[in-house]
C-alpha cells in the first residue's frame, strides 16, 4: 500500500495508519476520534517502557488586576507545605499530591468521585511577571498566587557619572 502524504497524515484524511511508522521508528501511533476531534496517541516501541501513572489536572481561575495576575486553585485536602510552585516570567507550574486516608475497603464504597493522587497544572501567563515579588497563600483550601506584572512602560533617567 502507498504511504499517505504528510498533509493527509496531518489532517487525518487517510484510511490506513499501519504503515505510518516503519519498523525502524522508535514509536507507534494510533489514531482516535473523527473530524476536528481526531488525535494521535504516540507510544514508544521500547518494550521496557511503561507509562507513568497519569496525574490529575488542577483546576485554576486566572484573572488580572491593574498590578497583578492572580491564580486561584482549589487544593482542599492538600497540606500547603507539600505543594510545589515553579515560576518563570512567562509560566507557572503548580504540582502536589492528595493523600487518600482510607477509612474503608474499596468494595464498601457506593460512589467515588474525589480525586486522590498526584496533580499538576502548567499555565502560560498572559503577561510577564516579576518572579521575585510573587506571593502564594492558602486559606480554607484555596491556593491564591499573586504575580506582580512587569511594567514595561516604566521609564527611568540615568545620570552619567564621570570617573
Amino acid at each position: 500500500m502507498k504511504k499517505p502524504s504528510f498533509l493527509s497524515r496531518l489532517t487525518g484524511n487517510t484510511e490506513e495508519y499501519d504503515e505510518f511508522f516503519d519498523d525502524t521508528t522508535a514509536a507507534k501511533a494510533t489514531f482516535a476520534g473523527t473530524g476536528d476531534e481526531r488525535h494521535a496517541h504516540i507510544t514508544p516501541k521500547d518494550d521496557n517502557w511503561t507509562p507513568e501513572e497519569p496525574g490529575g489536572e488542577l483546576a485554576v481561575d486566572i484573572y488580572q488586576t491593574p498590578e497583578h495576575i492572580v491564580v486561584k486553585a482549589l487544593i482542599a485536602g492538600v497540606h500547603p507545605g507539600s505543594i510545589d510552585i515553579a515560576l518563570t516570567r512567562e509560566m507557572l507550574t503548580i504540582s502536589g499530591q492528595r493523600q487518600d486516608e482510607r477509612e474503608v475497603e474499596e468494595d464498601d464504597y457506593f460512589q467515588r468521585e474525589l480525586y486522590w493522587g498526584s496533580f499538576s497544572r502548567t499555565v502560560l501567563l498572559p503577561e510577564e511577571v516579576d518572579v521575585d515579588l510573587a506571593e502564594a497563600s492558602e486559606k480554607h483550601g484555596i491556593l491564591m498566587i499573586r504575580l506582580p506584572k512587569i511594567n514595561k512602560k516604566k521609564q527611568t533617567k540615568l545620570k552619567v557619572r564621570s570617573r
